[in-house]
């Protein structure tokens, strides 16, 4: 059966047959991982971000197992159920005051898909049809379906191959490479030239994800939505990644209290037991967009909902604000002292955040089996050996992440 895996299934970001086996998962529990061999390892990663709580939960478990006795799925396309209302409700409560629409996909990158699709949309039926393009930062990272991969980084993004067939946006300093008013007169320059052409500018808030792990200036955001406005062009946020806690903030938007036009939430929405999106906008863009032309065959699954509206619950009546805080310490406490490391170029942390970017390219291979054999799981790319770890992570067993990264640094 491994053999089957290395030469038959296709696994993200790589090649078949796989040149590296993947490492078998038996079960998992809490924020460990039980691999093949009696191994056991702590997920640093919170699967991709997402499994905030750990594993195996028993209020989740028990939020999908009460839904399976009454349906497992329906389509959404004419008909509804009430944990889509329920879930609706509580994403319009939580998120800022002006977003008072949902429209629920199956993936973060469809989230996104339909967000880019809202705002050409509103223009086109607003008679404005030569605003078909979209403006964001470099570094950032959105999806890896079409739409999305075209507001990736076009450089240095992991799209680059596909330049010839995407979309052709604009791209702006991303203020957490330059000076933030260097990046701010960037933006400007870029929408008082181009506003006609543009629909939305979209960006991930504080913290751009897989394009490279980097932090911004919160204050960036106040600016860049009032450059906007100034512009008449809409503002897209992606808080797949950092939404429902992750930053230190239930949504990374709020270190400046930002209203964005549309906002995409995924990833941690379901507390990573099922795939599950959503796209929120405001009364006047639903209205301009009418009919949208977007209806993914899963979407408001009733299990996913199900587990979304348990884990989001199980998120606001615990102490995550304390935990997150407790997470922030350690990482700092452990990981700072590491920017003096000859092979360090930097170390960014922020909330359950913790990277570690090297000054050459990570072989990942090499490094996965030195961190497993600590008992972490993490999974580095480029140059960054970086850590997200579930919320529920231990101060004891958070420790035993940072000391496997010096660990893996020693050995370099």
């Amino acid at each position: 059966m491994d053999t089957f895996d290395q030469q038959h299934i296709w696994h993200p970001y790589a090649k078949v047959p796989n040149l590296n086996s993947a490492y078998k998962v038996l079960s998992a529990d809490g924020v460990y991982l039980n691999l093949e061999g009696d191994k056991r390892v702590i997920d640093g990663m919170s699967s991709w971000w997402a499994a905030i709580h750990g594993y195996n939960h028993p209020v989740l478990n028990q939020a999908v197992i009460d839904q399976l006795g009454k349906m497992s799925h329906v389509m959404f396309g004419g008909l509804t159920h009430d944990l889509a209302i329920e879930l609706a409700k509580i994403l319009v409560d939580l998120t800022p005051d002006n977003l008072t629409k949902v429209f629920f996909t199956d993936s973060g990158s469809v989230a996104v898909e339909s967000a880019l699709k809202m705002a050409l949309q509103y223009w086109h039926n607003k008679g404005q049809t030569d605003k078909h393009k979209f403006v964001t930062i470099r570094g950032g990272y959105h999806g890896d379906t079409f739409g999305a991969m075209s507001v990736c980084d076009p450089d240095n993004g992991m799209h680059h191959l596909f330049s010839n067939v995407l979309s052709k946006h604009y791209f702006v300093k991303s203020p957490s490479m330059v000076a933030m008013d260097e990046a701010l007169l960037d933006l400007e320059e870029t929408l008082e030239q181009y506003s006609n052409n543009i629909a939305a500018m979209i960006l991930e808030p504080v913290v751009q994800g897989a394009g490279g792990m980097r932090l911004y200036n919160p204050q960036y955001l106040t600016k860049a939505k009032a450059l906007c406005e100034k512009y008449q062009i809409l503002f897209i946020l992606d808080e797949i990644a950092t939404g429902f806690g992750r930053t230190g903030e239930l949504f990374a938007l709020e270190y400046v209290d930002v209203e964005p036009d549309i906002l995409c939430l995924g990833k941690a929405l379901t507390g990573g037991y099922m795939t599950l999106a959503a796209t929120l906008t405001t009364d006047e863009i639903s209205k301009g967009v009418g009919t949208l032309m977007h209806g993914p065959t899963f979407m408001a699954n009733p299990l996913a909902c199900s587990v979304a509206i348990a884990s989001i619950y199980l998120l606001l009546n615990s102490p995550w604000q304390d935990d997150i805080a407790s997470i922030e310490a350690v990482l700092n406490s452990e990981l700072n002292s590491l920017r003096s490391h000859e092979k360090v170029a930097d170390v960014r942390i922020l909330g359950a955040i913790g990277v570690v970017e090297l000054t050459e390219e990570i072989d990942v291979e090499k490094v996965q089996k030195l961190l497993i054999e600590q008992g972490v799981w993490l999974r580095p790319y480029g140059k960054l050996l970086y850590t997200m770890p579930p919320f529920s992570i231990s101060k004891q067993e958070l420790l035993v992440v940072t000391k496997a990264i010096k660990k893996v640094l020693e050995s370099l």
